[in-house]
Order: C-alpha cells, then sequence, then structure tokens
C-alpha cells in the first residue's frame, strides 16, 4: 500500500498544479481578440505622477479618392502589400495584395487578422492600428505597407 502512496501524492500534485497553471492545449497558437474589446479593460498599469501622458488620438486627415497602393514589407514569413480606397475623404477599404501564405498557420493567422485589421483601419481612419495577437508580424507589415499608402493619398 506505502508503494503506491508516494506515486499518488506525487500524481495528484501534478493535476492540481496543471489546473492552477491552466495550461493551454494549443501551444504556439495565441488567442486573437479584436483589440476594441481590449481596450476598454484595464491594464493595471498606471501612469506615475510626472511620467508622460499616453499619445493623443491622431487628428483625422482627409485624404484624396481614389486607390492607393502600398510598398511590399518584409513579415518575417513572406512579403505583405496592402491597398487602400480611399471614398470621401475617407478610407472606406483595405485589401491584402500580398500575403504570408505558405504555411497552414500564416494562412489561418491572416484569415484571422485581415478583417480585425481592416474594421480597425476604418474606425481609426488611418494605419496606426494595434497590433492582432497571433498574427503580430503581419499586423506590423501590413500597418507599414497601409502607411506608405496613405502617405500618397495625402
Amino acid at each position: 500500500m506505502k508503494k503506491y502512496l508516494a506515486p499518488a501524492i506525487v500524481i495528484a500534485i501534478f493535476v492540481l498544479y496543471l489546473g492552477y497553471r491552466q495550461i493551454d492545449t494549443h501551444p504556439g497558437v495565441d488567442v486573437i481578440v479584436p483589440q476594441a474589446q481590449v481596450r476598454n479593460q484595464p491594464t493595471g498599469n498606471v501612469s506615475a505622477p510626472g511620467s508622460n501622458p499616453p499619445p493623443a488620438p491622431a487628428a483625422q486627415v482627409a485624404y484624396k479618392d481614389g486607390t492607393y497602393t502600398g510598398s511590399v514589407a518584409d513579415a518575417f514569413y513572406g512579403p505583405v502589400q496592402v491597398q487602400a480606397v480611399i471614398q470621401g475623404g475617407r478610407i472606406v477599404d483595405t485589401q491584402f495584395l500580398q500575403y504570408p501564405n505558405d504555411r497552414q498557420y500564416s494562412i489561418q493567422a491572416y484569415q484571422t487578422a485581415a478583417p480585425i485589421l481592416k474594421q480597425e483601419v476604418i474606425q481609426a481612419q488611418s494605419a496606426n492600428v494595434d497590433l492582432v495577437s497571433g498574427a503580430t508580424q503581419t499586423s506590423a507589415a501590413f500597418r507599414v505597407s497601409l502607411s506608405s499608402a496613405l502617405a500618397r493619398a495625402q
């Protein structure tokens, strides 16, 4: 009986530890949360007195109507190129012309991130949008390419 007690205790402690840590059953895959949901949650970072305040929102810029293609940006897993459609001086659409698509994970990251990035850009009316978790490299390259497209539209 004693020879089974020690392994049972070790297993019980391990199971409790796993429950406590809430181990992710899908390592390497981040949960992608639309940034609009994240912004309203407290981050726990409180500015100290005398520290720099958070940046003010960018002023709305009226763009020239048309379709503008951004430069190709490196997203580590492949190139990203974005096109912006401007109507009435506002961004009404963005499209990926190129995106990393040689790996299944890259395709899944693109399919998840693309609509979120598009929605964020239309809402912000600039390329200054949050990165999408799980598609960080693609999001950063999206911002670079879109910034160059919007520079042409000014």
